[in-house]
């Protein structure tokens, strides 16, 4: 995401695949086995909507680190955790999909599934869609990598739809979670903005999670930080080498740490 042309064209060259561990991409590129790429219309990735989905917009500023880090399915580490709660993590996976599958950005729908049952799905132009479905835990995805191409036995609850009993869905609500309009802004504008974003969000989350800036904060200083780093030459160019990257890195974090915002 920080440099994934970077990336994307080093393992063409080198012939090296890259095998995702996320759920939400491990779901697609599984979906996408022995798929012709001109029959695909579009991907869609879920999002449980973390802590903070059904929270009035007007009581999100008072978020406390500790409300944030209470995800309400997946078992995760505290910054991935509140990273879901204020879906910087599917602003990231939505840039990542971008970049990973090639599809174009208007072909990548983020719809909020409550329950974590369904982690991707993938369309089809004769109009059919196919969907991967698996109970909210994370060796799903790793135990594919590991394995591929074979599938292995592994250790995780088994799916059933009749104890679940239902599946719901909502459209995201960009007003609460800002992060999304800035992952489309991103892979429209190209070049840095990607690694901005990244290191921008690292450091928004370290100054929220130090009690410097609120909850409803982090998104502003991201969005500072993509401001600041417009103005500066290269912007519009991708990174070319991790040093590059590295560069535009900690150009992203000073102004997010800038943001007047933060105390």
């Amino acid at each position: 995401m920080a440099a994934g042309r970077l990336v994307m064209t080093t393992a063409e060259r080198t012939k090296a695949r890259i095998l995702p561990v996320d759920s939400e991409h491990s779901a697609i590129f599984q979906l996408l086995d022995a798929e012709s790429s001109s029959s695909v219309e579009g991907v869609t990735i879920t999002a449980s909507g973390g802590a903070f989905r059904d929270w009035p917009l007007e009581k999100l500023p008072f978020a406390t680190v500790a409300e944030a880090s209470c995800h309400p399915n997946w078992a995760m580490g505290q910054r991935i955790t509140v990273d879901s709660a204020s879906m910087f993590n599917k602003a990231l996976e939505v840039i990542e999909a971008r970049e990973f599958f090639g599809t174009e950005p208007d072909r990548i729908k983020v719809v909020i599934h409550p329950q974590s049952i369904i982690h991707a799905m993938v369309s089809f132009t004769d109009g059919s869609s196919v969907a991967h479905l698996g109970m909210p835990d994370m060796r799903h995805a790793i135990g594919y990598a590991l394995n591929w191409p074979e599938r292995a036995p592994l250790p995780v609850a088994r799916l059933d739809l009749v104890a679940l009993g239902q599946l719901t869905f909502r459209a995201p609500d960009e007003i609460r979670w800002p992060a999304l309009r800035l992952a489309r802004e991103v892979i429209a504008t190209g070049g840095a903005a990607g690694a901005v974003l990244n290191a921008a969000k690292e450091q928004a989350l370290d100054d929220f999670l130090a009690g410097r800036i609120r909850f409803t904060d982090m998104a502003a200083a991201v969005e500072h930080a993509l401001d600041h780093a417009a103005g500066e030459a290269g912007f519009t160019q991708s990174p070319a080498d991790l040093q590059t990257a590295l560069a535009w890195d900690g150009l992203a974090r000073r102004a997010a740490h800038s943001w007047k915002g933060a105390a």
